[in-house]
């Protein structure tokens, strides 16, 4: 093909304003105009925004020096939030001294797990041996029969063995992590709004939820899924830059310099092996590897990753997108997600396929040996039939979980935080357990999973906003985030009659915080808003952050399970359910 073909190709490809695509013109009628773009390259890859000159001069700033807080800040403003999150998720982080709610299940498989290579049987009254002493007790040899996969349980476990077998040691990771996502956020945050600043905000947000924070101090396994759930995410967003980044390179530029789409190059250029979709693949197996409901994100993420090439092919040119990312990308989206995902989810198990098949191993680890003989399957190998008949067994346990539980909750009342999780409570006398001598009845200590109010509630109009933005705008941004609240939170709506509980949604707040400062991003303005457009933005946006701290610093006695009088306990009740 020579250059002045695909320059005549080019010029036919694109759609002048009389010639939009019949999706632009209905969506016109909603007042939708797409804005003039010359320069495809600005379209693949947009710039970070670049703080206003007015704020540098009004701080006195030169601009050297602007330029360089403005670089520093892109790593400097996200370690600054992520260590405000750590600091308040490692302080006084053995407290309460106690197994508190699941911790009794994850805290001693994990014990068991990282020693004898599987979960086993503990003594009724094992938790108040250990806590008796110092975690120093017998590991039981007994198999014991668990319904999740052992990532998580290796991630508690790995504390307990730096740290000690005590709270301190069975939440350290969990703290650890939950500080991690708030560093994730920020970077993930700022790449997808192509802004420092919202970036920030959104890991802020985070780091002040109190679903979040609760998570983070508990050895429970949801909180490890959210990590990995969220650096997967993260991965796949810098493929995205990568990806487009090549297709730019790739495009040709006219004779002033500007590149315009162009077919050959669009539906041509290779990718290459794009390792970053790698290392989400293999952070997906270890989220399925945490918990099952892994599988419904891998495939929600990989739907949106060949989305995401779709849209990239597009832009640069090409006339048949989807015929292109099918011949060009999706084999390796393919092979870099579900593959991979399934080979560390298999390798997960690894403890429990070398323990013995005698009987003294993992449960079900002799099942081939004993009740699966005979059959079709037998020329597999015996651990991977037994492996098999036991996730068999476990999928039937958990579609068939309905046992009541006082906590248990409906998916619908989970965005409005309408029934969270009590983990811990007691009621101390007046000078016990940090109760004031003065308080003249009993206090109140309790260890409450629930969602900072007022951000949870701020995140519903969040999430209309960046459905809108989605549906009216075009916007993928919006389209990423509503993917990953969607991936997280629908999938429960199918187990409506099962035991479920408010927690299983510390894995969609982080894309929450990104659907509110996206909707606060809004409230500041687009830029080149005018003085008093700015003003108002920033009032509203500010009051609506304060009240979140507020919101988070109100509730942070029933977050740390701080002994507080009664009647301050009860004031913050704010709903009957959360009783």
């Amino acid at each position: 093909m020579t250059s002045t073909a695909s320059s005549t190709d080019t010029r036919q490809g694109q759609a002048t304003a009389d010639q939009r695509p019949t999706w632009q013109q209905r969506l016109r009628r909603f007042g939708y105009a797409a804005p003039e773009r010359s320069d495809v390259r600005d379209r693949l890859m947009p710039p970070y925004s670049e703080p206003s000159p007015r704020i540098s001069a009004a701080l006195g700033l030169r601009g050297e020096v602007a330029g360089r807080i403005t670089r520093w800040s892109a790593w400097g403003g996200p370690l600054l939030v992520t260590l405000m999150a750590g600091l308040m998720r490692f302080w006084n982080l053995g407290s309460p001294r106690a197994v508190i709610f699941d911790e009794t299940y994850y805290a001693k498989d994990a014990w068991a797990l990282v020693h004898n290579g599987y979960e086993s049987n503990w003594a009724k009254n094992a938790n108040d041996l250990i806590l008796q002493h110092n975690g120093h007790v017998a590991i039981p040899t007994d198999a014991a029969y668990v319904v999740h996969p052992p990532v998580g349980k290796y991630v508690i476990g790995l504390g307990e063995l730096l740290f000690g077998f005590d709270p301190f040691g069975w939440r350290f990771m969990t703290a650890l992590l939950g500080t991690l996502s708030v560093l994730l956020l920020c970077r993930i945050g700022r790449r997808l709004f192509r802004s420092t600043f919202l970036g920030c905000l959104a890991g802020a947000l985070m780091a002040v939820d109190g679903l979040q924070f609760v998570m983070s101090r508990t050895s429970l396994l949801d909180g490890v899924l959210e990590f990995f759930v969220l650096a997967a995410f993260g991965c796949l967003l810098v493929d995205r830059d990568r990806a487009r980044a090549k297709l730019a390179a790739a495009l040709p530029a006219d004779a002033d310099g500007r590149v315009r789409p162009d077919v050959y190059a669009a539906e041509t250029t290779r990718l290459g092996w794009r390792p970053w979709r790698w290392a989400a693949g293999v952070l997906l197996g270890l989220a399925i590897g945490t918990k099952w409901n892994g599988l419904y994100i891998l495939a929600a993420f990989c739907v949106m990753a060949v989305l995401w090439d779709v849209g990239a092919r597009r832009v640069a040119g090409a006339r048949r997108p989807y015929a292109t990312v099918l011949k060009r990308d999706t084999g390796i989206t393919f092979l870099a997600t579900v593959p991979v995902a399934l080979v560390v989810y298999v390798t997960s198990w690894i403890g429990w396929i070398l323990s013995p098949a005698d009987g003294s191993g993992g449960y079900f680890r002799n099942w081939a040996a004993t009740d699966g003989k005979g059959g079709t399957w037998t020329f597999l190998p015996d651990w991977l039939r037994s492996l098999w008949h036991y996730e068999h067994e476990v999928y039937l346990f958990h579609v068939g979980l309905s046992s009541p539980h006082t906590y248990q909750s409906n998916p619908w009342s989970w965005i409005v935080a309408g029934r969270p999780v009590s983990y811990f409570y007691e009621s101390p006398a007046p000078g016990q357990s940090g109760c004031p001598s003065d308080a003249g009845e009993k206090c109140a200590r309790e260890v409450l999973a629930i969602g900072t109010p007022m951000l949870w509630w701020a995140a519903c109009f969040a999430i209309l906003y960046v459905l809108w933005r989605w549906a009216f705008r075009r916007d993928w941004r919006a389209g990423a985030i509503a993917c990953g609240i969607a991936a997280g939170y629908l999938p429960w709506f199918l187990y409506q009659e099962r035991t479920i509980f408010y927690f299983y949604a510390v894995v969609f707040v982080p894309f929450l915080c990104l659907a509110v400062a996206m909707m606060i991003g809004a409230l500041l303005g687009p830029p080149g808003s005018d003085e008093r457009r700015r003003v108002v933005g920033a009032a509203g946006a500010g009051v609506l952050v304060l009240l979140i701290a507020w919101n988070f610093i109100y509730f942070w006695p029933i977050y740390t399970g701080t002994a507080i009088p009664i009647d301050q306990w009860r004031s913050r009740m704010w709903l009957d359910t959360w009783v």
